[in-house]
């Protein structure tokens, strides 16, 4: 049911189907502990997932306002900042920012590095089990492109893409037995991948 989605934008039910309402998007957690008794998501699942985002602990000011929140009694009120229509209008104008070519062959020179490590002189390489997906092209090009618009540019450049390579690439490395083994981590292979390949 995750899968149809994630991918078709439905879900069916004894038969009979129903579009998701859009805008429409996937939240998932991965606790790091206590997962005895869970399984991992299938990869071609987790490799839907644009981004996996790491989250850390709060900073302290951040915590003593959880504090607040939730030991006086504080009750929030989220404010609407955006309607529907305009975050369909931002998704659609996103696709229009303009990639050169020069950047499209980077995003998929990247990818390609995951996949062919040794090409590029990784020295990590033994440690990838299994490279990006295409889907990491599109991604890359993707947020390549909102993280420009959020910067008020309208062309994606190469900083772009290195600035959500690693929320894009890092769930969608898999990693030997040896590498895990090893302490070896897929951010670290990211950040060897952003030294060598040749930026346009």
């Amino acid at each position: 049911a995750l899968l149809e989605a994630m991918q078709e934008r439905q879900v069916t039910i004894q038969g009979e189907t129903h579009t998701l309402a859009r805008p429409f998007f996937v939240l998932a957690t991965e606790n790091p502990i206590e997962s005895e008794g869970t399984y991992p998501l299938p990869e071609a699942q987790v490799d839907r997932f644009m981004f996996k985002v790491l989250m850390t602990y709060p900073d302290k000011n951040d915590e003593v306002t959880v504090l607040d929140r939730f030991t006086e009694g504080t009750t929030v009120t989220p404010k609407k900042v955006v309607t529907k229509e305009k975050i369909l209008e931002i998704q659609a104008f996103t696709q229009k920012v303009y990639a050169d070519a020069a950047i499209k062959r980077y995003a998929c020179e990247l990818v390609d590095a995951t996949r062919h490590p040794d090409a590029y002189g990784i020295e990590e390489a033994r440690y990838i089990a299994l490279g990006a997906s295409p889907r990491a092209s599109i991604f890359l090009v993707l947020g390549g492109k909102a993280h420009a618009l959020l910067a008020g540019r309208g062309y994606v450049i190469p900083e772009d893409l290195k600035a959500v390579a690693h929320d894009v690439l890092r769930h969608r490395i898999l990693l030997t037995y040896e590498g895990e083994a090893d302490g070896i981590t897929t951010d670290r292979i990211i950040d060897r991948i952003l030294g060598v390949v040749k930026v346009p």
